[in-house]
């Protein structure tokens, strides 16, 4: 989140009407709803989890164990039963 002067993006009216409520003071303004996007969509790290948990549920179909594939990924083996058994 960057730092951005209000007089430099709103009008004058609105900065007026503003510092009715508030002075001096930092604001945040949240996106609009339609605007936000999931965990990981920006970075590619969503991809790479999905990618990641399809992989480990082919290899558990493929016969490996979960005790197999936790030591293999550094996961628990909670976490791998999650995977594995999720929809």
């Amino acid at each position: 989140m960057k730092y951005v002067k209000a007089t430099a993006v709103l009008p004058e009216a609105l900065i007026n009407e503003i510092q009715k409520y508030v002075q001096g003071a930092t604001i945040y303004i949240p996106k609009p709803e339609a605007a936000h996007q999931k965990w990981g969509t920006r970075s590619g790290s969503r991809k790479w989890i999905d990618d990641r948990n399809t992989h480990i549920r082919k290899s558990f179909q493929n016969g490996l164990k979960i005790d197999q594939l936790a030591e293999e990924y550094c996961l628990s083996v909670e976490t791998i039963k999650k995977i594995v058994y999720s929809k």
